[in-house]
């Protein structure tokens, strides 16, 4: 009976041990819900908003939807089918935050549109803006331009933000560049890898702040 029951718990165990293995290689090998290429990028934008107090925040998403869970206290999403950011801000000081995620490379007028952005933050609002560098053209339904990260700091810098109030980041390496000739993987831990190059930019963001009203004004 006594050796039965040892049997039975190291039975239990090494079952336990299996699905343990198990769940832990589906872990793995499974892809992430996001691409190779934006990985990095997503994971930096939403730990910034994070820090941010996004319950008090109003926020507008230009040409996406990525967002609208974040909690934000209230949240729109314009499309560029409605919207041209290039042609006016959509409403004056109205922001607390504003994201545009790979929307300026296809702008025709990526001054204006800067410009504009910064137009519909309230004083000591914050736009979050993302493009590409080292991605393959893609006309949708035009493509226009990219930006290292100091040409991005400056073209936002022209539209109005402070360059000491432009945090810039960037993210990519020659693999990851090599593989989305072909096609943007999903993200898999075990088989991409997240080292940076930095002479290799996939992908470039930045976060940008508009003074305050007692800063403006000095």
């Amino acid at each position: 009976m006594a050796l039965q029951d040892s049997w039975l718990k190291l039975s239990d165990a090494l079952r336990w041990r299996r699905s343990s293995i198990a769940n832990s290689l589906e872990r793995r090998l499974r892809p992430s819900g996001h691409d190779w290429v934006r990985h990095v990028m997503d994971e930096r934008t939403a730990e910034f908003v994070r820090g941010l107090n996004v319950a008090h925040l109003d926020a507008i998403e230009i040409s996406g939807d990525k967002w609208k869970a974040f909690g934000f206290r209230s949240y729109r999403s314009v499309g560029f089918e409605t919207f041209d950011i290039c042609e006016r801000p959509l409403e004056l000081a109205a922001f607390d935050l504003v994201i545009i995620e790979q929307v300026l490379e296809h702008v025709l007028w990526p001054f204006r549109a800067a410009r504009h952005l910064y137009q519909m933050l309230r004083p000591g609002g914050v736009l979050v803006v993302t493009t590409p560098f080292l991605v393959k053209v893609h006309d949708r339904p035009v493509d226009c331009s990219r930006w290292t990260e100091l040409g991005l700091k400056h073209l936002l810098a022209e539209g109005g933000f402070p360059l000491e109030a432009i945090k810039t980041g960037s993210w990519g390496n020659r693999i990851c560049a090599r593989s989305s000739e072909r096609r943007v993987p999903r993200y898999v831990s075990w088989l991409h890898s997240l080292r940076n190059e930095p002479d290799y930019p996939m992908v470039v963001w930045a976060f940008a702040e508009r003074p305050s009203l007692t800063s403006e004004r000095q």
